[in-house]
C-alpha cells in the first residue's frame, strides 16, 4: 500500500473517530507539518503551538476530506499553511497595536529550530528554491508573499501593480507550475 493511500486511510479512520489512526496520522505527517509551521512562523514555540491547533482541525474535519485523486498531504499541508498563516497575521495585528503580550512570548520562546525541523525545511527549500526559479520573477515574488510571508492577495496586487484577479490567477497559475514541479 503506498504512503498517500495509507494517509487517505488513516484520515477516513479518524473521520469515524479512530484515535489509533489519529496517532498514526501524527506520527507519519507531523515532522511534515511542523515544519511548515515554522517556515512561515519562524517561532518554534509558536510553530508547535500551531502543529496541536492544526491537528484538532484534521480530528474534526475529517470528514470533509475526499478522495479525489489529489495527496492528501495537499490537505493536510493546505489547513497547515493556512492556519499558520492566520496566525501570523493575527500576531502583526496584535504586534501593530502596540504588541503587549506577543513580545514577552517572543522574548521568551526558543525560536531556533530543532535538528529534525531543520533537515526538513532544508530539504524543502531547496526544493521549492529550485521549483520557484522556473517562475518568471513577479510570479515567484508573489508567491512567496502570499504562501511565505502571509501576504493578502489584495496587498500582493498594489505591490505589483494588477487586479485582484490577475493575481488570483497569477497564484492559482504558479502554484500548478510548482505542484508539477515538485513531483518530477
Amino acid at each position: 500500500m503506498s504512503r498517500l493511500i495509507e494517509i487517505e486511510a488513516m484520515i477516513a479512520r479518524i473521520a469515524l473517530g479512530d484515535r489509533v489512526a489519529f496517532g498514526a496520522l501524527y506520527d507519519a505527517t507531523s515532522a511534515k507539518l511542523f515544519g511548515i509551521c515554522l517556515r512561515v512562523l519562524t517561532n518554534r514555540a509558536e510553530a508547535e503551538d500551531a502543529l496541536q491547533e492544526i491537528y484538532v482541525k484534521v480530528w474534526h474535519n475529517a470528514g470533509r476530506y475526499q478522495v479525489n485523486g489529489l495527496s492528501p498531504m495537499t490537505w493536510l499541508i493546505t489547513i497547515a499553511r493556512n492556519h499558520a498563516i492566520d496566525r501570523l497575521r493575527m500576531r502583526r495585528k496584535a504586534e501593530s497595536r502596540g504588541g503587549g503580550d506577543m513580545e514577552a512570548v517572543a522574548a521568551m520562546a526558543d525560536t531556533s529550530p530543532g535538528p529534525e525541523a531543520l533537515a526538513v525545511a532544508a530539504s524543502d527549500n531547496a526544493q521549492i528554491e529550485r521549483c520557484l526559479t522556473e517562475l518568471e520573477p513577479e510570479r515567484a515574488g508573489a508567491v512567496r508573499g502570499a504562501y511565505l510571508s502571509g501576504d493578502s492577495y489584495t496587498e500582493l496586487a498594489a505591490r505589483y501593480d494588477v487586479p485582484l484577479n490577475t493575481m488570483r490567477t497569477w497564484l492559482r497559475r504558479s502554484l500548478m507550475r510548482l505542484k508539477e514541479c515538485l513531483t518530477r
